[in-house]
């Protein structure tokens, strides 16, 4: 026990004499102008790299945040279909996945592809009909109430609309405004002797919505469930059942004990499968981002190396009398790591401070505007996360302890006479 406790004293005076050591080397004022101005610009230059890394982070995970927010705002997080096969028992299914521990909301959805055609113009889009009663609390994009209430007629001898809720950018390419109306022809027609004819009925925009993303706003309508049922001429069926639940990341666990009661036939995606192509391509960006910051806190590592290597060609005879005096390689070796790493240190801690700094002022002031016309958001958005800056931090300090390894290395490996006699 007293031979353990001597070597725990000796090795804690060891490392008090090299964090000593290094702390004089970084205080003192070197001799050499040019490396105190590379030791700063080092610092500088991990600080500004940590800054950047912590802020393209934080906007990227914002916008991702806000992006899934909206998606879920109109989408479900849970599709549960037939696979090439209506519904037709679905007010059993909706009462079954309504029981089901975790879920919200569920509601019966038919959807098909359509034609709209307003006075002057015509465009393809996908129509979804909803119950609005059902529904409303699951896409909370969209006011389902505006769905619910009876159209005025224009005319007294106009022909009665039903209500529809469509995208921003398909009602701009239309021409269209709340109150105006419009004809949607079905593919779903009827054969006469002149041919086929297909089926239209009119329609009135009793309101918009926006998502920011053009596959929503440029080409999805909402109507009542019952106005989608005579598009596709079967009243007794629908396409899906969509289902909303309180904990998004468990959707899939929850969505497989709903099919677990129901039939074999039933098919089950979670709104990851759903939009796994925008979310890959999210994880990507932020990936291919985070990597190239990360490489331009790499360059300037290397000024960390440059001013320890003439740092090392400072101090030869200061590492002569070290080891004349009994400090060992391993001993040198580590005053210049601690070296490295507490100019590493500075520099990562500046660099989460300002980054940190400048996320937080961001999100409580908004100052970095954007326009409103090209975005659909009117500041910039910032989700910055412990995780992400300790991550950051992280892979910044690793970064510079490897900087240091090479002219650590090299000044642990004087020879003590060669240098007091060449010094």
């Amino acid at each position: 026990m007293r031979r353990t406790a001597i070597a725990v004293t000796v090795i804690e005076m060891l490392m008090r004499f090299e964090f000593f050591i290094s702390g004089r080397y970084f205080r003192s004022k070197p001799k050499r102008t040019i490396l105190s101005l590379i030791t700063l610009l080092s610092i500088v230059g991990v600080a500004i790299g940590v800054t950047a890394l912590i802020v393209v982070i934080g906007v990227m995970s914002g916008f991702e945040r806000d992006l899934k927010t909206r998606i879920m705002g109109i989408e479900p997080h849970l599709v549960i279909d037939r696979d090439h096969e209506p519904i037709r028992d679905y007010p059993e299914v909706v009462q079954w996945a309504r029981r089901t521990p975790g879920v919200l909301s569920a509601w019966p959805v038919q959807e098909l592809q359509v034609m709209l055609r307003s006075d002057t113009r015509t465009s393809g889009a996908v129509l979804k009909g909803v119950d609005p009663a059902a529904a409303g609390k699951g896409l909370a994009l969209l006011n389902l109430d505006a769905l619910a209430t009876r159209p005025e007629r224009s005319g007294s001898n106009s022909p009665a609309s039903s209500p529809m809720i469509m995208g921003q950018d398909l009602a701009r390419s239309l021409g269209l405004f709340r109150g105006d109306t419009l004809y949607v022809v079905s593919p779903r027609g009827s054969l006469a002797p002149v041919g086929f004819i297909p089926y239209m009925k009119r329609f009135q925009v009793v309101d918009y919505f926006r998502t920011g993303m053009y596959e929503y706003d440029g080409g999805l309508v909402f109507v009542r469930l019952e106005d989608a049922q005579s598009l596709s001429q079967d009243r007794e069926a629908v396409n899906a059942v969509e289902v909303r639940v309180d904990r998004i990341f468990d959707a899939t666990t929850i969505g497989q004990r709903i099919v677990a009661g129901l039939e074999p036939t039933f098919r089950l995606r979670d709104w990851m499968q759903l939009n796994q192509n925008l979310f890959a391509a999210l994880k990507l960006e932020k990936a291919a981002m985070s990597l190239t910051l990360t490489l331009i806190t790499l360059v300037a590592t290397f000024s960390i190396t440059s001013s320890l290597v003439m740092l090392v060609m400072e101090k030869t005879k200061d590492i002569a009398i070290l080891k004349t005096l009994g400090a060992t390689s391993a001993n040198i070796r580590r005053i210049f790591v601690l070296q490295g790493m507490l100019i590493g240190t500075i520099g990562t801690g500046l660099g989460v401070l300002f980054g940190t700094g400048l996320c937080y002022l961001q999100t409580t002031y908004e100052w970095i505007q954007l326009p409103g016309d090209v975005y659909y958001i009117t500041a910039l958005p910032v989700n910055l996360t412990f995780a992400d800056v300790a991550l950051v931090a992280l892979s910044a300090m690793t970064i510079c302890f490897l900087a240091t390894l090479y002219p650590a290395r090299q000044a642990s490996r004087f020879n003590p006479l060669e240098a007091i006699r060449y010094g």
